[in-house]
């Protein structure tokens, strides 16, 4: 029996408010052979379309952002500043307002420079700018937030998330005594900073220590970046495994990983178009994309303008047709290798 699309948004709402219980109470798909029921996946967020762009809220905070965000670390593969600046300032022409960056994205930090660049002349005020700090001690945070702040030219950070927190141990470094939690709060404080998150791309139990961490501290991560995909949704799934608990704390759910950085994209089984669509049909407030080219600007603003929430239909098609090749992670590298570990790279950019 088909359901309805109606009943299909209804059913994935309650779940959201149901919390981790209802969903970790039993598998969304049969392990050797059915794909996970759409039903039971989280629905999309309300969305309002100004123009040719769509807008969602930002968890709590009150903010609305554009449903698509422009990747930072894709900033640096231009050939040079120029380059990378129009494409910021086309895609802010074209409404897209949140912006993605880190501190450790490019050689010395060239990707927050060139965003801090595209920003000038009056664009700093039309977006809401994040990027993301790899200490896990108070100074070390503290010493990031400056050469952003510098790199990106701006006063203040409208978003300053922790990245890469891919590992278990990782969320206690954040709330120890003298740990980078006390500089978020410092940056609060002072103005540099307005709201606080953090990222992750390994494995969904770190996610979901870090949210239960700080429930215990009773601090508040305002959003939270993960793999939003539709192979996520069959293997080691953050949508299965944190986006619930998410919606029901008012956690704003940043999607990346869309396409698996290409990777998903090789399985040949799924477009573009339908990545990003299946990622919006879930409750991303903005789903993150890597932008290095004009043409991937317009093949991002194709899915908006031609984006309605996936019925269930839609789902259970896409759902079965990505399941085999999902299965083993093949497709998500970032979850199965070490290539997309940064911080353990680079252990001094920690602490």
């Amino acid at each position: 029996m088909k359901t309805s699309r109606r009943a299909f948004l209804q059913s994935g709402s309650a779940l959201a408010a149901l919390g981790p219980a209802a969903v970790l109470g039993s598998p969304l798909g049969d392990q050797d052979s059915n794909p996970p029921d759409p039903a039971r996946l989280p629905g999309p967020l309300p969305t309002t379309r100004k123009g040719d762009m769509l807008y969602r809220r930002l968890g709590r905070t009150g903010e609305h952002v554009s449903i698509v965000g422009i990747g930072g670390s894709h900033l640096s593969w231009q050939r040079g500043d120029d380059e990378a600046v129009r494409i910021v300032r086309a895609a802010v022409d074209r409404g897209i307002t949140f912006m993605d960056n880190c501190w450790d994205y490019g050689p010395n930090g060239l990707s927050e420079i060139r965003m801090g660049k595209a920003l000038q002349e009056g664009y700093r005020s039309k977006v809401f700018l994040m990027t993301k700090f790899d200490g896990h001690t108070r100074e070390k945070a503290q010493q990031q937030l400056e050469d952003s702040l510098r790199r990106l030219q701006t006063d203040h950070i409208d978003l300053w998330q922790l990245h890469e927190n891919i590992r278990m141990g990782d969320p206690e470094a954040f709330f120890a005594p003298g740990g980078a939690v006390e500089a978020v709060l410092e940056a609060k404080r002072a103005g540099k900073i307005r709201y606080a998150g953090f990222t992750g791309h390994k494995d969904p139990q770190v996610h979901a220590r870090m949210l239960e961490l700080a429930r215990q501290h009773r601090f508040h991560f305002d959003a939270a970046q993960m793999p939003i995909n539709v192979m996520d949704a069959h293997f080691k799934s953050f949508i299965h495994e944190v986006v619930p608990e998410m919606m029901k704390r008012g956690v704003a759910l940043l999607g990346m990983k869309s396409m698996g950085a290409g990777a998903i994209l090789a399985s040949k089984v799924v477009t573009p178009i339908e990545c990003l669509h299946f990622a919006m049909s879930m409750p991303t407030s903005v789903v993150i994309t890597g932008i290095q080219s004009l043409d991937l600007l317009d093949q991002a603003c194709e899915a908006v303008k031609t984006f309605k929430p996936l019925t269930y239909d839609q789902l259970a098609e896409l759902l079965g047709r990505t399941r085999a090749v999902a299965l083993t992670g093949k497709y998500e590298p970032f979850k199965t290798t070490d290539r997309f570990d940064a911080t353990s790279r680079n252990p001094g950019w920690v602490s």
